[in-house]
C-alpha cells in the first residue's frame, strides 16, 4: 500500500491551472500502473476527521490541517516485495511539494 502524506493543494495556494497539471500526472500515473495492473484500488481522503481516544471514546472534530502530517490518499498496489513497491512509488507526482509516500504491507490473518 502507497500512504500520500503532505499538504494538501488549497494549502499552497495553487492556481487552478497548476491544480489541473498536477491533476493530469496523478491521472497518468494511475493509468500508467492499471495499463501494467499493478493498481488495485485506491481513493482520496476529506480534510476533516472524527478523532475517538481514550478508554472515555472521546470524540474530537479535526480538520487534517491541524495536524503535521496530511494523509491525503492511499493506492493499493501488487508488488511482489518492497522494493517493487518502492519502484512504483518513484512516480509520486508531489516530491517537489514535500509530499511523502509511505509504503505499507497489507496484513493479513490466517
Amino acid at each position: 500500500m502507497l500512504i500520500f502524506i503532505g499538504v494538501t493543494y488549497s494549502d499552497l495556494d495553487l492556481s487552478p491551472e497548476e491544480i489541473q497539471k498536477r491533476a493530469q500526472k496523478w491521472m497518468s500515473w494511475q493509468e500508467k500502473m492499471a495499463n501494467k495492473g499493478i493498481l488495485k484500488s485506491g481513493n482520496a481522503l476529506q480534510r476533516d476527521l472524527k478523532r475517538i481516544n481514550g478508554s472515555e471514546r472521546t470524540i474530537t472534530d479535526r480538520s487534517s490541517a491541524e495536524s503535521k502530517e496530511i494523509i491525503g490518499g492511499y493506492y493499493v498496489v501488487d508488488a511482489k516485495d518492497f522494493d517493487a513497491a518502492i519502484e512504483i512509488a518513484q512516480d509520486y507526482p508531489d516530491y517537489d511539494l514535500g509530499g511523502i509516500v509511505e509504503v505499507r504491507e497489507i496484513y493479513h490473518y490466517s
